[in-house]
């Protein structure tokens, strides 16, 4: 008989291993615990046409429920682990009650990076992380004129547009120099600075917060030169922190994510981790990742069932990632850390262009504004030598 596989995180990464378990052959007893009470859905509409009310939670839905059923996937809803005992090899819930295992596969994703904030705990501030999230979200809309934003990343600037195109004031508050710093080039967020902007979007960069202000519930936001603006909602989008928690206090190797091997394999020889909480050695960029996609969510999760299977499996993905924003589509393929050298082609006045980031001559990454061409090529020769025929144009 085969040993039972429990999944801890009911996601796109623990679905899929599930899934891919069952697709692939496996017919021991395969339970899919998750902490909130839907079935696992995709998170990336959440800031965008969930938000903007144009998709319901059932279209968000991963698979109908009756999916699992007929395929004995044991789906456990509203559960949280609190405790994994390695040596006894069980599960101890929230509510008390334990779960054996034979294999552990920890798919426990990612939360909303918190700050110390005065204020913060507000009635008013929220993040953005699920659906009970953004039904939060939308409650405070009703009543709110203007939206107030800490944070001009990808879930900060999309919602920005969403909240701007359901009729609302919007102020985005970021305390580096440009939008999406981190990720993208200055070409790139100069785009959408200007594109915010044109909106009618209030950018406020090099710009920090003191407190969010109000008595029991948010009324604006205090930035560091004294200033208020007034908001009757405010979200704090400044980036999410993995669930490695779990998997540290039962003595897993962790470090910002928890440490896998190319089969997703933790430092327990019975435990293994996928998705956003997991960080591992990327060949192709020569260091250790942690990616935030679905792209790596469903990628990983596939070669996690495939070493549960016993097959031969080294994962070495190269990642990429997509953003909409208004009518712009930005599709990011690779990874640009460290790049030496920018390459732009296109126009970004005509809001069709991309740009290859370069490094020892070696195309690294490339960033599409709605030049789709040029992600989908740009996702098969990253790697190669750059020459200026290499992609087509935008």
């Amino acid at each position: 008989m085969q040993e039972e596989i429990v999944i801890v995180g009911a996601g796109q990464a623990g679905a899929q291993v599930a899934q891919s378990l069952r697709q692939g052959g496996f017919e021991g007893p395969l339970r899919l615990i998750g902490e909130e009470a839907h079935p696992p859905y995709q998170r990336p509409p959440l800031s965008k046409k969930f938000l903007a009310g144009e998709v319901g939670p059932e279209g968000l839905w991963l698979r109908p429920p009756a999916f699992f059923e007929t395929n004995k996937i044991d789906h456990i809803p509203s559960t949280r682990v609190v405790s994994v005992d390695r040596a006894g090899k069980r599960l101890h819930l929230e509510n008390g009650d334990t779960l054996s295992y034979g294999k552990l596969v920890l798919a426990t994703g990612t939360s909303a990076r918190s700050i110390p904030l005065e204020g913060a705990d507000k009635t008013g501030v929220a993040t953005l992380r699920s659906i009970a999230d953004v039904d939060a979200i939308r409650e405070g809309m009703k009543e709110a004129a203007r939206v107030a934003i800490i944070g001009a990343g990808y879930i900060g600037l999309e919602v920005a547009a969403v909240a701007k195109a359901l009729g609302k004031e919007v102020s985005v508050i970021e305390a580096q120099d440009r939008p999406m710093k981190r990720v993208v080039s200055e070409t790139v967020s100069d785009f959408f600075t200007r594109l915010h902007g044109y909106n009618g979007i209030d950018l406020r960069l090099n710009t920090g917060v003191e407190a969010i202000v109000g008595e029991e519930k948010a009324t604006g936001v205090r930035l560091s030169g004294g200033e208020v603006i007034d908001a009757g909602l405010v979200l704090i989008a400044v980036g999410a922190e993995p669930n490695d928690h779990l998997a540290a206090e039962c003595g897993l190797e962790v470090d910002n994510g928890i440490l896998v091997d190319g089969t997703g394999q933790t430092s327990d020889p019975d435990i293994y981790a996928v998705g956003d909480c997991t960080r591992f050695y990327s060949g192709k960029y020569q260091r250790s990742v942690r990616m935030e996609s679905v792209q790596n969510a469903i990628d990983q999760a596939k070669a996690v069932a495939q070493a549960l299977l016993g097959q031969e499996v080294d994962y070495d993905p190269l990642p990429w990632f997509w953003s909409d924003q208004y009518e712009i589509k930005l599709q990011i393929a690779g990874l640009s850390e460290g790049y030496d050298n920018t390459v732009v082609v296109g126009s970004p006045g005509d809001k069709k262009f991309y740009v290859a980031y370069l490094k020892a001559g070696k195309l690294i990454a490339v960033d599409s504004i709605n030049s789709p061409r040029s992600h989908m090529m740009a996702r098969r020769v990253i790697g190669e030598d750059w020459r200026e025929d290499l992609l087509p144009d935008a």
